[in-house]
């Protein structure tokens, strides 16, 4: 059983694809990880953003009628 340690038949210095893969993930993660949270944050705001105006009640404020009065009759 010579070259073959505790962690099966592979030798020191080679991984296999799945692991390479995963390596290759997280660097990129690590090193992208501003960029990620930037475009992240902008999203969850736009949804979030979005959900809000979608409300009639909300809707209102943002948007003036025409014809009625400038202020909020409630």
């Amino acid at each position: 059983m010579r070259g073959q340690g505790r962690g099966g038949g592979k030798r020191r210095g080679e991984t296999s694809a799945l692991t390479r893969v995963v390596s290759a993930v997280f660097d990129f993660v690590r090193l992208a990880e501003f960029e990620i949270l930037f475009v992240l944050f902008f999203v969850i705001a736009f949804i979030l953003f979005k959900d809000l105006t979608s409300r009639p009640e909300y809707n209102q404020i943002l948007v003036r009628k025409h014809g009625g009065a400038d202020f909020l009759p409630y």
